[in-house]
């Protein structure tokens, strides 16, 4: 059995609010005129009104990367034309290492506020979402509009500017997409299909995104953000539910302890808005959370997951249109019921249940509505490339690499001497639980807290001239153990 270490109590240390705003000034930039989308008052394209406008952005910037993938970021500066994208927007890439050819793209979109574009700023070194891009050949984006304050409307600096794609988030999401096609020498970043996920403000730009372009949506995640939530805006059109959009599967997701606030009754409303309109949608309430993300990411991932096998394009295959679901694996059920089951033994009125794409997706449905969680056994991969070193200050360092439990994600791990436990990581605890502890921390936003904490441990402890033997072994959340690595030995 394994000689598990408490974790000691301590505080862990977030990314500040001023490092994130003095942006990266330090490095050299270059001037591109982009190809910008205008749309007029119902969402049609129309010519900018600002053909000689520029756009002062950052681009060819790859970040320190390591043996699991390739990490790319650019960086837009805010335009003062109509209908350009009006705050800075930074974009942070990852690519999965030997990836040849590209099958989607995962958005893992923040919501409005400061606090949530410093959290979106982490999202794409996710071991968790990476674990999902890896399976299906695809790429993980994590966007981060840099806000100014924290109003939601139209506000110099607001995060409406952004979260309607329609005011430019569209034209510079495009653009970057091709740049990150040509950075990376991947064509196909440019013109794959996309998963959306969305929290907040994330999931209102997801949602008029997926009206946008409803052929390029694999499938939607939309976690207490919906376009519903602007319908007493003026300024915010709404837009149209055509049929195209409906053949996405979609899921509307809100904590019940934000019932009282418009995410909750948007999320609804949604909905029931698309589901009369044969929309294959279904809405998952949380029964723990409020605003934050909670563990909506366990039920949230296997749908990705399920959605993804069933609709990408087959591997090899040139086209990037997407396959269709297939209605006949559906389930069912009435809405505020916790309990589903297979469409053609649903007994309820179909064109007002919540829509579960298959089997698979219902089982966690199911137990997400129920608990807030997902239970899982399933054992996480096991570390690798255990790596030993002599620390010039004394004792040994241990490093590894390590992929998240495509269920569970990574809680933790157990570094062990010659065969006893030595430590678990993370030392010491989050100051703030938001859902089950994750070794890279879980945000309010579901993203990883900042700083990250690096695959490395010192041994400060060992008697000099003598060789130990390291392993380590990964935990999930669920805290269920992975084999032991192979052993490092001291080089």
């Amino acid at each position: 059995m394994l000689d598990y270490l408490l974790l000691k109590r301590g505080r862990t240390t977030t990314l500040k609010r001023r490092g994130f705003l003095k942006g990266m000034a330090w490095l050299s930039a270059s001037l591109a005129v982009p190809k910008l989308l205008e749309r007029d008052a119902h969402g049609q394209s129309v010519s900018p009104k600002s053909p000689d406008s520029r756009a002062i952005y950052i681009s060819g910037l790859q970040l320190p990367s390591d043996e699991m993938g390739t990490y790319y970021q650019l960086t837009y500066q805010a335009s003062q034309a109509k209908c350009e994208l009006q705050v800075d927007a930074q974009y942070t890439l990852w690519v999965p290492a030997g990836l040849k050819r590209v099958r989607s793209v995962i958005v893992h979109q923040h919501g409005a506020s400061i606090l949530a574009a410093q959290g979106g700023s982490t999202a794409a070194y996710d071991l968790h979402w990476q674990a999902l891009a890896k399976k299906w050949d695809s790429v993980l984006l994590g966007p981060s509009y840099h806000v100014l304050n924290d109003d939601i409307g139209l506000t110099p600096g607001g995060a409406e500017l952004w979260f309607d794609p329609r005011l430019g988030s569209e034209a510079t999401f495009l653009k970057a997409l091709g740049d990150f096609a040509r950075m990376a020498s991947l064509p196909e970043i440019a013109t794959s299909p996309w998963c959306l996920w969305g929290h907040s403000a994330g999931g209102i730009w997801a949602n008029v995104m997926a009206t946008l372009h409803p052929d390029r949506v694999a499938a939607m995640w939309l976690r207490s953000g919906t376009a519903a939530m602007f319908r007493t805006r003026a300024e915010f059109h709404q837009p149209e539910v055509l049929r195209a959009l409906c053949e996405i599967p979609m899921m509307t997701n809100a904590g019940i302890l934000e019932k009282t606030r418009g995410p909750w009754q948007g999320s609804i409303d949604t909905f029931q808005e698309y589901r009369t309109k044969g929309a294959a949608i279904g809405f998952a309430p949380d029964p723990r959370s409020a605003h934050f993300c909670g563990d909506s990411r366990y039920v949230a991932i296997p749908f990705m997951n399920a959605c993804m096998a069933m609709r990408l394009p087959e591997v090899g295959s040139i086209s990037a249109k997407l396959r269709p679901v297939d209605m006949s694996r559906a389930w069912l059920a009435t809405l505020g019921a916790t309990e589903a089951f297979p469409a053609k033994e649903y007994r309820g009125d179909a064109r007002t249940a919540i829509w579960l794409l298959d089997e698979s997706v219902a089982c966690k449905w199911m137990d997400y509505v129920q608990t807030g969680t997902v239970a899982d056994s399933s054992k996480p991969p096991a570390p690798i490339n255990v790596r030993v070193s002599a620390d010039s200050g004394g004792g040994n360092v241990i490093t590894w690499n390590a992929e998240a439990d495509l269920e569970s994600g990574l809680g933790a791990f157990v570094v062990m001497r010659d065969g006893r436990g030595l430590a678990r990581l993370p030392e010491r605890p989050p100051d703030r639980l938001f859902g089950r502890p994750l070794y890279q921390g879980l945000s309010f936003h579901d993203t990883p807290e900042a700083p990250l904490l690096p695959m490395r441990y010192l041994d400060s402890a060992t008697t000099p001239n003598v060789k130990h033997i390291y392993t380590v072994v990964a935990l999930s959340s669920s805290g269920v153990a992975s084999d032991l690595s192979a052993p490092g030995n001291v080089q």
